[in-house]
């Protein structure tokens, strides 16, 4: 569970049965920042009941993780992980690094670096994983 800039905790067990995009990022990583203009028209093309994007920040202090938000009007959900526990569990020790998770909860694709997130390869990748059932299987973590 993470605080969110609005207050809200979130955990990811929470959104079991949507497709979530889970970015790690920080304010001071000049890649990061490239990548979120995509990002958040990606997040304006898909976002809704079956689909969430969540931006990670390790930055240690909420207020510029605020300003960083502000400057681009960035309009996903951003959760603090400033003792970087939540990228340390999923073995995220660079920046960007982003998680393609299923709506079964399973890692099914790692992205290190950044990316044109509102690129057609990405935005048809994700809308297969919407469009794909549920597996019944318990979900666990899996692929690189």
């Amino acid at each position: 569970r993470l605080p969110s800039l609005d207050g809200a905790e979130q955990s990811l067990s929470a959104l079991r049965g949507r497709v979530v995009l889970l970015n790690f990022w920080a304010t001071w990583c000049k890649p990061c920042e490239d990548e979120m203009p995509a990002m958040q028209r990606l997040y304006e093309q898909l976002a809704g009941p079956s689909f969430e994007l969540l931006a990670v920040s390790v930055d240690e202090e909420r207020g510029e993780v605020e300003r960083f938000r502000d400057r681009p009007g960035l309009g996903f959900p951003i959760l603090l992980d400033p003792q970087q526990r939540a990228a340390h569990a999923y073995q995220t020790f660079r920046f960007p690094e982003t998680l393609l998770v299923d709506a079964d909860g399973s890692v099914v694709e790692r992205y290190i670096g950044p990316k044109e997130w509102d690129a057609s390869a990405y935005v048809e990748r994700i809308r297969r994983l919407l469009e794909a059932e549920v597996p019944s299987s318990a979900g666990g973590v899996g692929g690189d």
